[in-house]
Parts: structure tokens; C-alpha cells; sequence
């Protein structure tokens, strides 16, 4: 009996631990791309992480999907880096956006900037303007590549290499997530690759503009999203 696409994608999280543990990264995306053609996307979000994974991604097989989205509250810089990096590699980065009537709505009946107002508020932002556009997006796929790493919070932690997504009933591949950011900004460095200038300004993790501010001195490097909430803090797109 063929195994259910649960079961399968358990499977494949097993031998995928254990096949690519302590790998070279380039060696292990190439040999992805290959092993899941036409089945395996990338999701950027323009961050230090995702730029170099963008660079290994498009040198190894400019054809593989490479998305992200557009909240339609961005930073300037957000838009600068997409065109500086679609230059620089020679690829186009497919831009997703929310529904339309669904923003209008969710803006007409909380406000402009109803997330300030509330836990729930700011969930239902994010909902509607990443997680939906993103998960419709990532039918059809088996593997998500992510630009996920242990040290970039508490809640990422507990991810390893691959693991099974739930919500999006796929395999997540996280290629970066045993690295440092030390590591990452020596590979940027190295290899001299576009990154969002508002790293140099104090911002060492970037959303939305509304949602997103410099860190101050001995802060943790996720404190300054949704700076005015207390606990756990995501957008919902890595829920476990």
C-alpha cells in the first residue's frame, strides 16, 4: 500500500536528518533541488538568512521558485533589495500579495493600524496579509525551503534541519539552521551579497515597518518585532 503524503513526509524528515547532518550547505541544496524538482519552492523574507540561501538557490537552479511577500507595509529598503538582488543573480523573486477585498475590509472596520490594538488585531493582520497568501502559494509543493535558524529565537529552538510541517502538510527544510550569525555575515561578507541596508541601522530582524523598530544595546535580536507585546512572538507562518 503506497504511504499517505503525512506518512511519506515523516519518512523523508528521518532520512533527511540523518543523510544531511554536518553537510556542506551548497552541496545539500544542490542535492535537494535536484532529488525535488519541480516540487521544492523557497520563501525569502529578504532577511541576512535568506539572502545567502537566495544566492545558493539561484547559482546552483535559477528555475526554482523563489517568493515573497508583500504586506503592503514594507520597509523602502525591502523594495531596493529585491531589485538589487533579482540583478545581481539574474532571477525574477515572484511577489506575493494578500486579497484585496479582505484588507479593505479588516482596514475599514479596525483601522489603518489596528495591530497596536490588540493581540487578536495583529494575528488577523498577519493572517490576512502573509498567512494566506503564503499557504496558497505552497500548494502543490512537498518541500519549503526556509531561512530558519536555532538562534534567532526561542521559539525556533526546537526546529531541526527537516521537519514536518502540519499546517501546510509539507516537508520544511531549514538548510541554515545549525548557523551562527556570525557565520551568516561572513558568507554575506565573503561574497559580497546584497542584504537590507537597515542591518546597518540597529535592525537585526525586519518585517513590516509599522511592526518592526531598531534594538537597543543588549536586547534580543527578535525585540524589536511587535515590540509591544509581551511573550510569544511570530507571525504565525512557523506555527508547529
Amino acid at each position: 500500500m503506497k504511504d499517505s503524503p503525512k506518512k511519506w513526509a515523516n519518512k523523508q524528515v528521518i532520512s533527511l536528518n540523518s543523510e544531511f547532518s554536518g553537510e556542506d550547505v551548497g552541496l545539500m541544496i544542490g542535492s535537494l533541488l535536484k532529488r525535488f524538482r519541480n516540487k521544492i519552492i523557497f520563501s525569502t523574507s529578504l532577511g541576512a538568512e535568506d539572502q545567502v540561501l537566495t544566492s545558493l538557490i539561484a547559482g546552483k537552479d535559477a528555475s526554482v521558485p523563489i517568493i515573497t511577500l508583500d504586506t503592503g507595509r514594507l520597509f523602502p529598503e525591502a523594495y531596493e533589495l529585491i531589485e538589487s538582488t533579482e540583478k545581481r543573480y539574474g532571477i525574477r523573486i515572484e511577489i506575493l500579495f494578500p486579497d484585496a477585498d479582505k484588507v479593505k475590509q479588516m482596514v475599514n472596520e479596525k483601522g489603518i493600524n489596528l495591530f497596536y490594538q490588540s493581540v487578536e488585531n495583529r494575528k488577523l493582520c498577519c493572517r490576512i496579509r502573509k498567512k494566506e497568501p503564503l499557504a496558497k502559494r505552497l500548494k502543490g509543493y512537498d518541500v519549503w525551503i526556509t531561512g530558519l535558524r536555532r538562534g534567532q529565537s526561542a521559539t525556533r529552538e526546537e526546529n531541526h534541519l527537516a521537519d514536518y510541517d502540519p499546517i501546510h502538510d509539507m516537508i520544511k527544510i531549514n538548510p541554515l539552521i545549525d548557523w551562527t550569525t556570525e557565520q551568516i555575515w561572513d558568507f554575506i561578507r565573503k561574497h559580497k551579497i546584497p542584504y537590507n541596508t537597515l542591518h546597518n541601522r540597529g535592525f537585526p530582524s525586519i518585517g513590516c515597518q509599522p511592526c518592526t523598530r531598531a534594538i537597543l544595546p543588549g536586547e534580543d535580536i527578535r525585540a524589536g518585532r511587535w515590540w509591544w507585546e509581551t511573550g510569544k512572538k511570530e507571525c504565525g507562518i512557523h506555527e508547529r
